[in-house]
């Protein structure tokens, strides 16, 4: 299952194929599918330079593979399935959980209709379509009664949920749905374009005890001129929205993500950013340096910026946010917070988990000293009583 969003995603998918394809020869490999973005972008180049590749899956034909596997055995030739773009595959049949089974991923909508510059996403998963909400919520029950207890909604673009298809923005109707859910604890959610959040969602997120005062709000740049060119919201936007949430919400953690290097990026435009990070103090904060994609304007746009540059920046940036985080962490010492266990170190009185503060995979962890046995996806009271640079420690209460 295959990514192609920026370089180095396309470079992993792409020796990830050759190493399967080793078992082929090496082991009892019958049939090698290749699924997602890279298949739906550039399926006629790999039918000619990679033909160990014997079916081609793109993004809207999830629902095929059954199909095209039984196709393949019989008449042993390369198959693509390659359906329209804006469709909306769907597959009638209970998920498989990969997730360790106390949270799981729901995704809520596929495609995005904003078109950043710098973005191939439109091209390659198509235009904003919304999951109807009663699937969702079945989808959610089964999960739930399956022993998930976090739910962490997912989309390329979670803030325009329903809009497509209930005329209005509706994610916070959905929300408030989901909490009613019995079993669910923590609601979460990722992937928020920060120029959409509206009064009804921040009220929700605010009133709804089981929706974690979280959110993931990639605001990519700060610099006026920089965003100018993303196709992106204001300095002024930015600074106002993280001031709403915050004045609403006062513990809310907010995470976000950058881009640093992009095509035009001058060394103010660079300082502009660095103090807007100094200022904002967000909680949690990743930065990418940019990467030209094929077809998408920015990859054309002039100034391109050296790679040493790009690094250099995006070090600059990093450095900044650990102190920003080791600063914040020590101000959690000696409060208490409700926590997900996540499992067991070995040897140790000592068991990994998150607090409400924390996505699984993405984010820290505390990690919680007691003599109990514990039990991974229990929720347990802990006190934080240290620090390891971006993680807590703390004991069971």
């Amino acid at each position: 299952n295959s990514c192609c969003f920026i370089n180095d995603a396309k470079e992993e998918s792409i020796n990830t194929i050759f190493e399967m394809a080793r078992y082929k020869e090496e082991g009892n490999c019958k049939a090698l599918v290749l699924a997602g973005c890279l298949a739906q972008r550039y399926y006629e180049e790999i039918d000619e330079e990679i033909p160990e590749i014997d079916i081609c899956i793109g993004t809207t034909a999830i629902d095929s593979i059954a199909n095209a596997l039984n196709e393949f055995f019989i008449n042993k030739k390369n198959i693509h399935v390659i359906n329209d773009i804006d469709k909306l595959a769907g597959v009638n049949a209970p998920r498989n959980l990969s997730t360790a089974g106390n949270y799981a991923y729901l995704k809520i909508a596929e495609g995005c209709d904003k078109y950043c510059t710098y973005c191939i996403i439109p091209k390659i998963r198509g235009n904003y379509r919304s999951v109807d909400m009663d699937v969702l919520i079945e989808e959610a029950k089964d999960l739930a009664n399956r022993g998930v207890k976090e739910l962490i909604l997912v989309a390329q673009e979670t803030t325009m949920y329903g809009k497509d298809i209930y005329g209005k923005k509706s994610l916070h109707i959905l929300l408030k749905k989901l909490a009613k859910i019995q079993g669910i604890q923590w609601i979460r959610i990722l992937y928020c374009y920060p120029e959409e959040i509206y009064d009804e969602l921040i009220e929700t997120i605010a009133d709804e005890k089981k929706i974690c005062h979280y959110l993931d709000i990639p605001i990519q740049h700060a610099s006026d001129d920089v965003l100018k060119r993303m196709g992106r919201t204001s300095n002024k936007q930015l600074r106002e929205i993280i001031g709403n949430l915050r004045e609403r919400i006062p513990d809310i953690i907010l995470r976000t993500t950058l881009i640093s290097g992009f095509p035009g990026e001058t060394q103010e435009d660079h300082e502009i950013l660095m103090k807007f990070v100094n200022e904002m103090e967000f909680d949690r904060l990743g930065v990418f340096t940019y990467s030209p994609e094929e077809n998408t304007p920015a990859a054309t746009m002039p100034d391109q910026i050296d790679e040493e540059v790009k690094n250099f920046r995006r070090n600059e940036i990093m450095e900044l946010q650990q102190d920003i985080v080791f600063d914040t962490t020590e101000k959690y010492v000696g409060k208490e917070f409700i926590a997900m266990i996540e499992g067991k170190i070995s040897g140790e009185h000592a068991y990994i988990a998150r607090t409400y503060m924390d996505c699984p995979g993405v984010d820290s962890n505390i990690f919680v000293m007691t003599d109990e046995e514990l039990m991974t996806g229990d929720f347990v009271k802990v006190k934080v009583t240290g620090t390891n640079d971006y993680d807590l420690i703390g004991e069971l209460i």
